[in-house]
């Protein structure tokens, strides 16, 4: 017997297609809700990125100048914090 002399068959076939449709119409939104998602996280980490990115720089200036001025006034003051941060560093390196 073809599908084209059961009636029955036809009906069973289209909502089987129909289901199908429906599953793959489904999986596609949720797919692109997904990946939508995930553009904006990741465009908000990018964004921290660069905040943090630009606090580190700022700090950093900050720490250069401080730095800079404490060699010129305190030499031996800086010696002594740059040797006892060597010394720290060093033993957690060696631990």
């Amino acid at each position: 017997m073809s599908d084209q002399s059961n009636p029955s068959a036809n009906g069973i076939k289209d909502k089987v297609t129909d289901q199908i449709d429906n599953i793959t119409d489904t999986a596609s939104r949720t797919f692109n809700e997904a990946a939508g998602q995930a553009e904006r996280i990741a465009g908000r980490v990018v964004d921290e990125g660069r905040a943090i990115g630009g606090n580190v720089r700022e700090v950093a200036g900050n720490l250069q100048g401080a730095v800079v001025t404490s060699i010129k006034e305190q030499p031996l003051a800086t010696i002594a914090i740059v040797a006892v941060l060597g010394f720290v560093l060093g033993a957690i390196w060696k631990s």
